[in-house]
């Protein structure tokens, strides 16, 4: 989709503050745009999920809206969600996607990727009269697309739907499913939901930079590097002994101490709050064993 120079500018002057753009990248991002003729196209695939990650993108925008965002500057060809179009119609735009832009356009994947029974027990449509299900999506576009982003934990680890006995066959979509076959290493992205703002970010710096510096599990160090125990204000103030109270939450089962994201810092709704904040304890959602243990801790 072409947009013109007016309306980039426009948008660009709106949203800086909200995805934290220098007057430089700025520049940079326009000098991207217009040199491809147009918004960088978005394949984003859900698989077995809550689509947590889609409502939580939709909530994300400062100073510019959802709509906006999606259609002129990330060019959503394809969200099962979001798009308008349906069955075949919605498809096709998947095939055009891939065929204009082979090679080129970002993919999004949100879920985990079932692979027991050839994938078989989450399937996305079907194509020349044959189930099409997400491990053959993830297949099929992973190899072409320039980017792949695991949205969420589910996409990064497995998430919820791998904890045991994991009937469905989930598997790690970086180290076993898509291992070798992509163009660059798949980033990460956990969190349940992924933070919109890194999300967002992330499409953005890969415009701009290309890939960014990941740890050893594949996320982007600018926003996985913090402990939330380290920038958390309960810290140091005593231990509670009941959710509600002040005092740190450690002693109740709080998985700050161990988990890396930027919660404390980037909050949510619009920077409205937190968990912690709020009078929960750290729930390590963005860890690779999510799921897997006890949220609370009493004694």
């Amino acid at each position: 989709m072409r947009i013109s120079r007016r309306d980039f500018l426009k948008w660009c002057t709106a949203s800086a503050a909200a995805i934290g753009l220098t007057k430089v990248e700025l520049e940079k991002l326009e000098d991207v745009v217009f040199a491809a003729e147009s918004a960088p196209p978005v394949i984003w695939l859900q698989g077995s999920g809550c689509s947590g990650c889609s409502i939580s993108l939709l909530n994300t925008i400062q100073e510019t809206t959802i709509d906006d965002l999606l259609i002129n500057k990330i060019s959503m060809k394809y969200h099962h969600n979001l798009m308008t179009a349906a069955g075949d119609l919605a498809i096709s735009a998947i095939d055009q996607t891939v065929s204009q832009y082979d090679g080129k356009f970002i993919l999004v994947v949100e879920g985990a990727v079932p692979t027991a029974n050839n994938g078989t027990y989450c399937v996305l449509t079907e194509k020349d009269g044959q189930p099409w299900t997400m491990l053959d999506a993830v297949k099929e576009l992973g190899s072409k697309a320039k980017y792949v982003i695991a949205a969420g934990t589910c996409a990064s680890f497995g998430g919820v739907p791998k904890v045991g006995p994991n009937p469905t066959g989930i598997k790690r979509l970086d180290k076993e499913i898509l291992n070798g076959l992509t163009k660059n290493k798949i980033i990460n992205l956990p969190g349940c939901p992924a933070h919109p703002y890194t999300l967002t970010k992330t499409i953005v710096d890969l415009l701009l930079y290309g890939m960014p510096n990941l740890d050893r599990e594949g996320r982007p160090e600018a926003y996985y590097r913090e402990k939330i125990h380290g920038l958390c204000p309960r810290r140091g103030t005593g231990q509670s002994s009941q959710l509600g109270e002040t005092g740190c939450y450690k002693g109740l089962g709080c998985q700050g101490p161990r988990t890396n994201n930027n919660c404390p810092i980037r909050k949510w709704n619009n920077k409205v709050n937190w968990c912690v904040e709020s009078g929960q304890p750290c729930i390590s959602c963005a860890s690779q064993d999510f799921g897997e243990q006890p949220i609370y801790k009493f004694e």
